[in-house]
């Protein structure tokens, strides 16, 4: 009885594989699959539109920040330079 019904379940089991293949290998499913990839192309460019847009940004971010920091550090320099300025008029002057 149990080598029966293992019998007719692999056999059950066959049927079922070999329409699943047919299945899976159907004119229309082969539509449904370039249609899903056709959806995931699209998405990957929209993906990478956006990529492109945010490294854009970062890079002028990335610019502007660097140009307050030579700014800042010019600054600094020429207040230093007039310290020193100060301080030599005040050393001459004693």
């Amino acid at each position: 009885m149990k080598a029966l019904k293992k019998i007719g379940m692999f056999a059950a089991g066959t049927l079922f594989g070999t329409a699943g293949v047919k299945i899976l290998s159907s004119k229309d499913a082969k539509k449904l699959y370039a249609n899903c990839t056709a959806a995931v192309l699209r998405a990957k460019e929209s993906v990478m539109d956006t990529v492109t847009i945010v490294q854009e940004n970062a890079e002028d971010i990335y610019a502007e920040a660097k140009q307050i920091n030579d700014d800042r550090k010019s600054a600094e320099e020429v207040y230093e330079d007039d310290s020193e300025v100060e301080s030599e008029d005040e050393s001459v002057e004693k």
